[in-house]
């Protein structure tokens, strides 16, 4: 199931983001912070999956995210989602953007 999905430019700045699970305004902008935090310091040559930060669920979920152009593609997933179904939503979901710009 998703948890959260969150697109944010290279410097952190939201751009869109939308929690399917409730939390206060305060725990939201942590998680924003320390998600960015763990995905932009990762090098590109390393797999776009990784453990949820402590503030979403630490194990018990994961991150998996893109990087394209100017802006990161976050979703926060639990263990019964298909990690490279999430990664074609992704690039769908990116392909729909270029589309719709142009």
């Amino acid at each position: 199931m998703i948890k959260a999905i969150l697109i944010f430019n290279n410097h952190g700045k939201p751009r869109l983001i939308r929690f399917y699970e409730y939390f206060a305004e305060d725990v939201q902008q942590q998680i924003i912070r320390e998600t960015f935090h763990l995905v932009s310091k990762r090098d590109d040559n390393v797999c776009n999956f990784l453990e949820g930060g402590s503030l979403i669920g630490g194990s018990d979920y994961k991150l998996i995210y893109r990087h394209y152009a100017t802006l990161y593609f976050v979703f926060c997933v639990d263990s019964s989602e298909s990690e490279l179904g999430i990664l074609d939503l992704i690039q769908v979901g990116w392909q729909l953007l270029l589309c719709y710009h142009l």
